[in-house]
């Protein structure tokens, strides 16, 4: 159902690589919500993913960039802020990247080259946004930023490796540049910690299905689907939550602030 909620309001969604993807089904109930929309990924990710079938069901265009080039991000929100005919009111960034996970290295072998460009992807990508965006007075008055992140940054899970301090440096960005932001133009800058999803990218990761299963059992109203992150996304994007800023919100059934259920306490003793 839709209720108008970004009626009028034009976004840039980074990351939609395929239909699984969270940003995918943010963009899909944004247009939904009456936005108008800017897609972006990387030049690799726009030949691997099917992005364009995307971009034709919401009536948007597609901008490669890669966000470890400032001369890119210019260009995206020079050409975005043309199309529109005017400043961006909301941005998704959805991007992400462990080389060493690709790889294969355990976190205690880390190779610190390789780690560079993780944090430069998943995590510093954020402040080159958010400072293309401030240097080209892009964003309008009130606009709303958002990243994902995951719960990894404030918790030990072993498998999920470096990322695990990318999304920690991610999270920091989003509050440091979000008071800057917000005094000079209320603009709103937060991350969503979302439940682990069954997403291209997330299922790359170790142990995935099992780790799922666990999350499940340990979440009071279970755990949130990419739709149902949309919905969430959607609502921070709105005029409905123009107060909060530089928050850490946890979108995850209650994963995040349970302590135990009589479900897993159940699984245990079998």
């Amino acid at each position: 159902m839709a209720y108008n909620l970004l009626k009028g309001k034009k976004g840039i969604i980074f990351g939609a690589l395929d239909e699984k993807s969270i940003a995918w089904r943010t963009a899909l109930r944004c247009h939904e919500e009456g936005a108008q929309l800017v897609l972006s990924n990387a030049p690799v990710a726009l030949r691997m993913g099917e992005i364009n079938k995307l971009a034709e069901a919401v009536n948007a265009p597609v901008i490669g960039a890669d966000v470890t080039n400032m001369d890119d991000l210019k260009k995206l929100f020079e050409e975005s802020m043309k199309h529109f005919g005017g400043g961006i009111d909301f941005i998704l960034h959805s991007i992400g990247m462990g080389l060493n996970i690709r790889k294969g290295k355990h976190y205690t072998e880390m190779d610190y080259e390789w780690n560079k460009k993780t944090n430069d992807i998943s995590a510093m990508s954020l402040h080159r946004v958010l400072k293309t965006a401030w240097d080209l007075d892009a964003l309008t008055e009130g606009a709303s930023v958002i990243a994902l992140t995951y719960i990894a940054a404030q918790r030990v899970f072993p498998d999920y490796n470096e990322m695990a301090d990318a999304k920690a440096l991610l999270e920091s960005v989003a509050r440091s540049f979000g008071y800057h932001y917000g005094v000079r133009k209320k603009v709103r800058v937060n991350t969503v910690s979302q439940s682990p999803t069954r997403t291209t990218a997330g299922s790359g990761v170790k142990g995935f299905d099992g780790f799922i299963n666990f999350c499940e059992k340990m979440s009071p109203l279970g755990n949130a689907s990419a739709d149902e992150c949309a919905d969430y996304c959607v609502t921070l994007f709105s005029d409905l939550t123009k107060m909060v800023t530089m928050q850490n919100l946890f979108h995850d059934g209650g994963y995040s602030t349970t302590g135990v259920t009589e479900t897993v306490i159940e699984q245990m003793e079998k």
